[in-house]
């Protein structure tokens, strides 16, 4: 990657380029000495701090409990649910000595939690009285990368929630699973400005021992869907293996029901290729780490002490009203080398003051995401800028969905299919469900059946593929 001040190529012409210059020059994170694993850097991590703090209020809100879970799970209890163990595998890191010495029972670095959290639950739940169990988990999941990794898509550790919940009925726990889907989507949308497709995942597609999951998928600018986040209903398949049972209101031995769900930092890079232009990083500003910068320009000291005073007054007006914004004094560089620091970090507003602003009593406002500038008042610079922040939040998340929405494709032809999937799209179109011919398109196109919409109504027509009757409307794209 070049070592150069500013993005070196089009986000147009080198996506994934340009996507690696975002992140590191952004300086949101950067490479660990470990292959496969990121560091993250302040920036990086207060935006994950927002999304958890607005997801963890949510989830407190309904009714569910932070907890925590070691990082090391015995092999023999991933073993104890076989199907979903297999699944992992390929992925899993494995300890195998403690200093010198080989342990008997190898540890695995938890790739997810649901062994180890239903061994627990088994112990914890007796009667019905004890649900329902609603826990999350704020932690790191490892998994063997072996495909091509990518900061934040795609690593072999990274941060996430997960949460867990048990249920006397199926009613109950899948509720659950559509409500925290719904949580998932407001969270997206609303604070990223990302909007998303709900639906539920094909067979084939599904997390590895549940009865089925329900998914959010993204289009990002290069044609390839990101998943954004799953909620899975369990059933019963993880209750009968772990002991996960109770003891019902006529005192008989019922095995409960399950559901698990988690978003990860991915989101992070959803939101970068979403929102990023050719100067940097685009931030939605209920996320950024900082709202507006100010930047005074003067040319002498005799204009320094009047424009800085100014600043500062502008910036505690902006504080009070609870906006996080910095002041950007650094005497030893360039008002022009600012502006450019700060849109590589994609601040939604700049403020510029100097002497002849004063003199009008007024500041120059700077939109990041569209580059629009205008004269405000200072005076009313406070409500102007409150003002600007919840219409450029708006804005981003209404310019991202018209994006969306126009790149998903109706198609009834095979051909076509293929066409338009090279040209980026996200492609809608009739499905047998069989699986045969799912696997047959992943095989010709590399595309893979992203999400059965929720919203589908389309049945009547004949299967993209085979041309047997459909018997549900799909989407397909290529994926990260």
């Amino acid at each position: 990657m070049s070592k150069e001040v500013g993005i070196t190529v089009s986000k147009s012409e080198n996506f994934s380029e340009w996507y690696t210059q975002v992140v590191i020059k952004a300086e949101l994170a950067d490479y660990a000495p470990v292959k496969g694993l990121i560091v993250l850097r302040p920036d990086g991590y207060s935006i994950w701090e927002s999304i958890k703090e607005s997801l963890d209020k949510k989830l407190k809100e309904t009714g569910h409990r932070n907890g925590f879970l070691p990082v090391l799970i015995p092999e023999s209890l991933l073993g104890k649910e076989k199907k979903h163990f297999e699944g992992f595998n390929p992925e899993v890191f494995w300890v195998t000595h403690s200093g010198d010495s080989e342990i008997g029972d190898k540890l695995a670095l938890r790739p997810t939690s649901e062994t180890l959290a239903y061994s627990l639950f088994s112990k914890w739940i007796r009667s019905w009285r004890d649900l329902p169990l609603k826990i999350n988990f704020w932690n790191s999941a490892l998994r063997a990368e072996i495909k091509g990794t990518k900061p934040f898509l795609r690593t072999s550790e990274f941060l996430w929630q997960e949460g867990h919940t048990v249920h006397t009925t199926k009613d109950e726990a899948e509720k659950e699973v559509a409500d925290i889907l719904e949580l998932y989507k407001k969270t997206i949308e609303e604070e990223l400005a990302v909007p998303v497709i709900t639906g539920k995942k094909s067979e084939k597609d599904k997390f590895v021992g549940a009865v089925y999951t329900d998914t959010l998928e993204s289009l990002m600018p290069d044609g390839k869907a990101l998943q954004m986040g799953t909620s899975h209903f369990l059933g019963e398949n993880f209750s009968k293996p772990f002991d996960v049972k109770y003891l019902d209101e006529n005192n008989t031995e019922t095995f409960a029901w399950q559901t698990s769900w988690g978003v990860s930092w991915r989101l992070i890079g959803g939101m970068i290729m979403i929102h990023g232009d050719d100067k940097g990083l685009v931030l939605p500003p209920k996320i950024a780490p900082v709202q507006v910068v100010i930047i005074p320009i003067y040319y002498s000291d005799d204009e320094k002490g009047n424009v800085i005073q100014k600043a500062n007054q502008i910036k505690d007006s902006l504080s009070k009203i609870n906006l996080r914004v910095h002041l950007d004094d650094r005497e030893q560089l360039t008002p022009g080398f600012k502006f450019n620091d700060w849109e590589m970090k994609g601040i939604p507003i700049r403020i510029e003051i100097g002497p002849k602003d004063i003199a009008k009593n007024q500041v120059v406002l700077v939109r990041r995401h569209n580059q629009v500038k205008t004269s405000i008042e200072m005076d009313s610079s406070s409500e102007k800028i409150s003002s600007e922040l919840k219409n450029i939040q708006k804005e981003m998340f209404d310019a991202a969905k018209k994006i969306l929405e126009e790149r998903v494709v109706r198609v009834s032809e095979y051909q076509q299919f293929k066409e338009e999937l090279e040209n980026g799209k996200m492609i809608d179109c009739s499905w047998c469900g069989n699986q045969t011919c799912e696997d047959k398109i992943k095989e010709e196109t590399s595309a893979d059946l992203r999400v059965i919409p929720f919203d589908n109504t389309k049945k009547s027509e004949t299967c993209i593929y085979c041309k047997n009757s459909g018997t549900t409307n799909v989407l397909f794209a290529k994926g990260y």
